[in-house]
């Protein structure tokens, strides 16, 4: 292995796609900043729209969180291709649209592209999807992505922390996220790790 080899960055593809949410992707990027990795960013036409509602962020600034960012149009870039090695992919939020067309395998924009061969060489792939209700396609699509080795976690919130903040509830979101590819920001509040008294099973009903 050369010198070369050794030195190069980890790289994590991060996928925003037009699903409401686009607060967790923004996140994942400004806590990556402060890591080694190196970030690539590739956002959907409808995500550019659902920024515009749910943040005061535009494309050029966005653009200024990640390392490296791709136009959604550019399947040439280098994260099209199975040979430009990444730690993986997060999808974050992930639309039912961007899925879908994910789990067909034909795919159209260099997002569904880059998630494809993220899967064909066996990166870990995470699908932040969000949506609901749920029909029975949505849930055929996710299954055939989650047999593909794909994880699908939606951002549910861990009412457990006691989170005070919608950011608490982004944040812990993202951490447990990004404990699929072992990086450890210090922002999880896990289970049972600080020291408190949890109720009893006799205490509850009792109670």
């Amino acid at each position: 292995m050369s010198a070369h080899s050794n030195s190069r960055p980890e790289r994590l593809i991060v996928g925003i796609s037009g699903a409401s949410g686009a607060v967790y992707g923004m996140r994942l990027l400004e806590l990556l900043r402060d890591t080694p990795i190196e970030t690539h960013l590739v956002v959907s036409k409808s995500a550019l729209i659902t920024l515009a509602h749910e943040t005061d962020m535009s494309w050029s600034r966005i653009k200024t969180l990640a390392d490296v960012s791709y136009v959604n149009q550019d399947i040439g870039a280098a994260i099209a291709s199975g040979s430009f090695k990444t730690m993986g992919m997060i999808i974050a939020p992930c639309s039912i649209r961007s899925l879908s067309e994910i789990a067909s395998g034909v795919t159209s924009t260099l997002l569904t592209r880059a998630a494809d061969v993220v899967l064909k060489e066996r990166r870990r792939l995470v699908l932040m999807v969000r949506e609901t209700p749920l029909h029975r396609n949505h849930l055929r699509s996710m299954t055939e992505l989650a047999e593909l080795g794909a994880v699908i976690a939606p951002p549910v919130p861990a009412f457990y922390t006691k989170p005070t903040s919608l950011e608490d509830m982004v944040d812990h979101t993202v951490g447990r996220v990004l404990d699929m590819f072992d990086i450890e920001l210090g922002i999880v509040r896990r289970w049972r790790e600080q020291p408190e008294r949890v109720a009893t099973l006799d205490e509850v009903v009792d109670g």
